[in-house]
């Protein structure tokens, strides 16, 4: 290795600040407190915790230099293949200012609105430009990529409409990994699947929905309005899958009567990424918003009457309905939302129409010169060519060329043109066919005469400078890890090192399809391949599948293939899922999805399951058990003694045990949990990992499972690498583009860097623990009064004999220049505390002081020397509008924006929060979730 150990850059406290976090805690070395805190059973050795595979570490310059090199084996052709993937021209400013910029980056979704105006802004954006091009009131703020959209729109046409029929039909001329993923969501909810060609009309029979898509996967314009009235007519609800480009030129669903549009904004300048992330869309009218899974961005006011944003409708988030979710998608794809709503704010609607009137008249041009070999008459961006028996050479002869077409059968070929397609390129296309360029047709689509994109949003911002300075001004709204610790317990919000992400915007990775040939992807296939074989090492498990993109889809991918297990063995009755009731709440919803009955299992007032409530529940569905669901660290944060028992007591039984692995960074390198137990494992790349949060995603939970799971991990219809028969996610493998950063986080760590991170984050959340104790009840510990990698300090007696709420706290950590806690998770009243193992001594100390200070301040309104009406704690957050007009509180000014004392005198640096404390109640029943007229407010 050359230079300074990445180690020693990732992790926070060195060697004299790990000494006194130590001393404090009472642990001699950090393996002295893997011995107190982890239970001797399942506690690995560094000899001996099967991170021996893992090739020695390496510096910064050397991983970056490795994976050029790897990169470097994989081809960049042109791509015309389409099926819903399609280069893009990503505006270098854009590139430069919110993918590479850590102030966009490095947030995290946001739950504390008041210091994430910025984010919620943008997305408001997104919600605005979805909704104008699809025709549609209300969009929400991204889906995880557009088939599993496509799932969402299913269920929510089953819930929104008044048929009782089972059936679901679909188009046949569906992308067909959205098929796929559709076909896999079906059958666990027991809805059956019709598939039909929709251009000859509605087959016989009753049916709940019909989906379709436009332009269909073999590039038709379907006639939107026709399906739409024949099904309505028949008692059925309609999505329609809509391309936003084609949406520019094209009558939109939504003003032909759909129920809900559906799609992707990846070609809004988001790189194909051989297949990921990329935002999906989900859009219905004002009528069913209040049905929208996932995160909806509204609009409400401030304590001043301000307007301000923030997440609305939070009650639907699973943490709080837990089985009773219509959804377990609680991320979303926040970064790449950003990034294709600034897209469309930088082109604006005249830009984005002249984009694709450009895409058309290449499609056109090449359509033109194949005459009668064209199958469709109506087509956007692609054509579909009949040529009996030769389309594997037109095929092979365009790839000689550079360019890669789609084999759709051996008579058939689809050109699909794109924003990078060029003049050179359609003649390349030509060639290959053995045409020359004639006079173009009209292929006679363009028909939209509403207007789209009118708020300033899209307007302003037309040159670099104007562009640059908004994305800052937005920035500067917000708190990200480039300006505090975030200590959110549950959350992992770790640095995401440079080095980690800088291979995501090579060209070499961001420009590659999903669906190239196989020869021009051998190094993205040897990084995958390679962090599989690192990721089995480290869970302890024998296969790993990186397709679910999101950490509830891998929940959801785990129990499935709990559930098809069973069922391969004749054991269809074993549906039972037990969960314990401190669970995250994705847990339950994804088990309902899977197709399973969820059964709570107590717990123990220290937070541990109460293992003889768990023996009962298991005795009293013994013959229906198909698996238990637990969190490990438990999500009180703490190494539960009793792990083996648990897994032994359900493997007794004949269940599975699924170990949730939201906690993984408390167990890299200290133990296993295909090991101690487990049978299958979801891992959060975006928390463990070092993937970043992006403001709320893009997240990687691919799956770890033992053996005998293996035949049910996720296939894919386009891969025949992964043959099984379930489907989660659009691409192959998922978010692959962001694999690197992964890759990158494990090459230069090593075995000894992994096992020092997870004992360090351990180490600083017993020092936390230690230095609060004294001011908050720390509410669970296990053996030795220790904790995991997180603590909960409970905040209910100080709200009892204060009025001071959690929420009151969590503001005024604000003025302190502090992200909250997680708050009220998992339970009500408290906040769960993090801080990995990125953030060094001085830091962790800044926040105890801070929550120090706070309790100081609570002391205060105990005393009466504060109302509880009016204090620092209710009033917050302070922006610096209350510097200057008129004060009628009965607290100092400087006490409410400086509680740390000014800079100039050595306090911390000041975050101004650019709202005051936001009006949620108000926001909800008024529900905004588009750019709104200045006007509508006044």
């Amino acid at each position: 290795m050359t230079g300074t150990p990445f180690t020693d850059r990732h992790i926070g406290p060195d060697a004299g600040e790990l000494d006194r976090i130590l001393a404090l805690v009472g642990a001699s070395s950090l393996d002295d407190l893997a011995r107190q805190v982890v239970p001797s059973g399942i506690l690995d050795t560094p000899e001996d915790n099967g991170l021996d595979i893992l090739p020695p570490a390496i510096s910064e310059h050397e991983v970056l230099a490795e994976l050029a090199a790897l990169a470097g084996e994989n081809t960049v052709a042109t791509s015309m293949i389409g099926l819903g993937y399609y280069d893009t021209l990503t505006p270098p400013v854009l590139i430069r200012n919110i993918i590479e910029n850590p102030a966009w980056y490095t947030a995290y979704t946001p739950y504390q609105p008041e210091i994430s105006q910025g984010r919620l802004e943008a997305l408001l954006n997104f919600q605005t430009m979805v909704s104008d091009l699809t025709g549609m009131e209300v969009a929400n703020a991204s889906m995880l990529d557009e088939s599993t959209a496509a799932a969402e729109a299913m269920t929510l046409l089953r819930r929104a409409g008044k048929s009782k029929s089972p059936r679901f039909l679909v188009d046949a001329d569906l992308f067909p990994q959205t098929a796929a993923v559709i076909a896999t969501r079906a059958r666990p909810l027991g809805i059956e699947i019709v598939t039909a060609d929709l251009t000859a009309g509605l087959p016989d029979g009753e049916f709940f929905g019909v989906l379709a898509q436009t332009p269909t996967a073999t590039g038709r314009v379907i006639d939107s309005a026709a399906l739409i009235e024949a099904a309505h007519e028949r008692g059925a609800l309609v999505a329609v899958g809509a391309d936003l480009l084609a949406m520019t030129l094209i009558t939109p669903p939504g003003e032909l009567g759909a129920d809900v549009c559906f799609g992707t904004t990846q070609r809004f300048g988001v790189p194909m990424g051989f297949g990921g992330p990329h935002a999906g869309y989900l859009a219905v009218h004002s009528k069913h918003a209040r049905q929208l899974p996932g995160r909806l961005v509204g609009v409400s006011k401030d304590a001043d009457g301000n307007l301000a944003y923030r997440l609305s409708l939070q009650t639907r988030e699973q943490h709080i309905r837990r089985e009773k979710a219509t959804s377990n998608i609680c991320t979303a794809q926040v970064l790449l939302a950003i990034l294709a709503a600034m897209y469309a704010s930088y082109h604006g609607g005249d830009g984005l129409r002249a984009i694709a009137r450009r895409v058309h008249g290449h499609a056109e041009t090449i359509a033109s010169a194949l005459g009668d070999k064209v199958v469709h008459a109506k087509y956007f961006d692609t054509v579909l060519a009949h040529v009996p028996g030769q389309a594997e050479s037109v095929v092979a002869a365009a790839r000689t060329r550079g360019v890669n077409l789609r084999l759709v059968d051996t008579d058939h070929v689809s050109i699909a043109c794109d924003e990078a397609t060029t003049d050179a390129h359609v003649a390349l296309v030509l060639e290959a066919f053995g045409a020359t360029a004639t006079e173009t047709v009209p292929a006679g689509v363009i028909n939209r005469t509403s207007d789209f994109l009118t708020h300033p949003a899209f307007n302003r911002y037309r040159t670099e400078t104007a562009m640059m300075r908004y994305l800052r001004t937005l920035a500067d709204k917000d708190i990200a890890l480039d300006r505090s610790m975030i200590p959110l317990g549950s959350c992992t919000m770790k640095l995401n090192a440079a080095a980690e992400m800088e291979a995501i915007t090579w060209p070499t990775i961001a420009r590659l399809h999903p669906f190239a040939p196989a020869d021009q992807v051998t190094g993205m296939r040897k990084i995958i391949a390679t962090l599989e074989e690192w990721l089995v090492a480290i869970t302890g498990y024998d296969r790993v599948s990186l397709q679910p993109n999101a950490g509830s889809q891998g929940e959801y991918a785990g129990l499935l293939a709990i559930r098809e297990y069973h069922r391969s063995r004749g054991d269809d009755n074993r549906t039972v899922c037990l969960i314990p009731s401190s669970a995250h709440g994705t847990n339950a919803a994804s088990a309902v999805m899977a197709g399973m009955r969820v059964v709570v299992v107590a717990c123990r007032e220290n937070g541990d399951v109460d293992v003889d409530d768990l023996r009962a529940k298991i005795a009293a569905n013994a013959a229906e058990l198909s698996a238990i669901m637990i969190t490990y660290p438990s999500t009180h944060g703490v190494f539960e003694h009793e792990i083996g028992d648990i897994c032994a007591a359900v493997h007794d039984a004949g269940g599975q045990v699924y170990v949730d692995g939201a906690n993984l960074n408390a167990l890299v390198g200290v133990a296993r949990p295909g090991r101690f137990g487990g049978d299958v494992s979801h891992l959060n790349l975006h928390k463990t990992f070092c993937i970043p949060h992006g403001g709320g995603g893009p997240g990687v939970g691919p799956i770890g499972v033992r053996e005998h799971l293996a035949p049910f991990l996720p296939g894919h219809p386009l891969a025949d690498e992964l043959p099984g028969e379930l489907t989660i996610s659009a691409a192959p493998y998922g978010s692959a583009s962001i694999l690197p950063i992964t890759y990158a986080y494990i090459r230069m760590m090593g075995a000894e860097g992994l096992r020092q991170a997870t004992l360090t984050a351990i180490a600083s959340a017993n020092y936390i623990a230690a230095r609060l104790r004294e001011h908050f009840p720390v509410l669970y510990t296990g053996e030795g009064d220790r904790v995991a990698h997180e603590c909960i300090i409970d905040l209910r007696p100080l709200t009892k004999s204060s009025g001071v709420t959690v929420d009151d706290v969590a503001k005024r950590l604000a003025d302190y220049g502090f992200h909250a806690p997680t708050m009220s998770f998992p339970v009500a009243g408290t906040l769960m505390i993090e801080p990995t193992e990125s953030e060094n001594l001085d830091e962790i100390d800044a926040f105890c002081d801070a929550m120090i200070s706070i309790r100081a301040e609570i002391s205060k309104v105990e005393s009466g020397d504060w109302s509880v009406d009016d204090n620092p704690l209710r009033g917050a957050p302070h922006t610096a509008e209350c510097l200057v007009g008129e004060w009628d509180h009965g607290y100092d000014r400087m006490v409410a924006v400086y509680p740390n004392g000014l800079p100039s005198a050595g306090g911390r640096a000041k975050v101004w929060p650019s709202v005051r404390r936001i009006d949620g109640a108000f926001g909800d029943r008024n529900l905004v979730c588009s750019c709104p007229p200045i006007e509508a407010f006044a």
